[in-house]
């Protein structure tokens, strides 16, 4: 009877496609706990986990060996068990000490919030570049951890006889990480490189160039299709777009306009992913203006607002003209429309890019920004033209 539950276990194990998973997300008095944890279940979907089980509870300050404290990891330990969990997935940041000691502790496998950020990231990317990048990040996340494949190395003694290939073989690994991480931002200097001369012609063309921005999964994709009728993948889940793709748009009134999709941002994006897709985001960076996604039905779209203009001021991008755009009013019933401020510029724009209600208010407040620039820029010939003049 033993033996044909085994055989009964080892079939579900077979048939099984997604990891099993419990959530692990403690509250350290954070308001937003609760958004928190169901953007880790997003999260989680998002890479392809099945959760079998979610354990909550409070502390004031992690534990400096197991984050969450002997009680607690005990409690998670018996809820694996009972769900045959073979992965744990911490909603936070986990030291390389803690992740160890909880992976001893529970005798499972242990993800912190990083690593699973990493983990989508590797496999949504689909450009050469963006590849590199998730590459570049991953193996400078992992620089840190590495010790957590030597444990037996603790055990090792000095002495003639006794000090073994361990050590050496640590080392090695970490100089071919090293050795991979240069070839890797060579890589991503030589695309710089190109994106760079690309954004010259653009600007030899005096062509506005426009970024949009936001949340992940705020609907950037979806706008981007529907403003250039592109077929950038478009999806409702968490990072759905990962590489920068730039189209041009044709405006009847100020002729062509280029617009890019960029990858989602989110609260405690890991500094990795900041880092490795610099590059990328250097269309962010460059740009004319910035079109700020929200979505509107969220409940917490001022906080993913304000997580948005950390990013953009991590990259140097907070000083580029910004555009408001509510999307999805479709789902939380408010109207079309725009709102503008004293000097009578569009500051905000409502619209659906699912049903294209509001689409028309957008492209009017892009044909504005587009001939703002072009009086920009007339305001500045004569100036140029009689420095030339003088220089001759």
């Amino acid at each position: 009877m033993a033996t044909g539950a085994t055989l009964t276990r080892a079939g579900r194990a077979n048939v099984r496609t997604a990891e099993r998973a419990i959530l692990v997300a403690l509250d350290f008095g954070s308001e937003q706990y609760a958004e928190s944890l169901a953007e880790l279940r997003l999260l989680a979907a998002g890479a392809g986990v099945e959760v079998v089980g979610v354990v909550r509870g409070r502390r004031a300050r992690p534990d400096p060996a197991l984050f969450a404290g002997s009680g607690k990891v005990a409690e998670v330990a018996g809820v694996c068990a009972a769900a045959e969990a073979n992965l744990v997935i911490f909603n936070h940041e986990l030291t390389p000490a803690q992740q160890r000691n909880l992976e001893r502790s529970l005798s499972c496998r242990v993800v912190d919030r990083t690593s699973l950020i990493l983990d989508i990231f590797a496999q949504r990317a689909s450009s050469h570049e963006g590849k590199v990048q998730v590459e570049l990040a991953q193996l400078q996340h992992l620089a840190t951890r590495l010790v957590r494949g030597w444990t037996h190395l603790e055990r090792q003694r000095g002495g003639i006889g006794l000090r073994g290939p361990g050590e050496t073989q640590l080392e090695t690994d970490r100089r071919l990480i090293g050795r991979r991480v240069k070839v890797l931002k060579e890589r991503l200097t030589r695309l710089e490189r190109q994106r760079t001369v690309q954004r010259r012609a653009r600007v030899r063309g005096e062509v506005l160039s426009v970024s949009l921005v936001g949340y992940t999964n705020a609907g950037k994709s979806t706008l981007f299709n529907a403003l250039t009728r592109a077929s950038a993948y478009a999806a409702d889940q968490l990072f759905a777009t990962l590489d920068t793709t730039t189209r041009r748009m044709f405006l009847p009134e100020v002729g062509a306009i280029t617009i890019s999709d960029t990858v989602g941002f989110i609260r405690e994006l890991p500094h990795t992913l900041v880092a490795a897709f610099r590059a990328t985001l250097e269309e962010t960076v460059r740009a004319d203006l910035l079109l700020h996604v929200v979505d509107a039905s969220s409940p917490t779209r001022d906080l993913q607002e304000s997580e948005v203009d950390k990013v953009l001021a991590e990259i140097g991008a907070e000083k580029i003209p910004r555009l408001l755009v509510w999307n999805k009013i479709d789902a939380n019933g408010a109207t079309r429309g725009v709102d503008r401020d004293e000097c009578g510029t569009i500051r905000r724009v409502r619209l659906s890019a699912r049903t294209g209600d509001g689409l028309d208010d957008l492209r009017r407040a892009l044909i504005e920004a587009a001939a703002s620039k072009a009086e920009s820029r007339e305001r500045q010939k004569p100036a140029d033209q009689s420095r030339h003049a003088h220089v001759d």
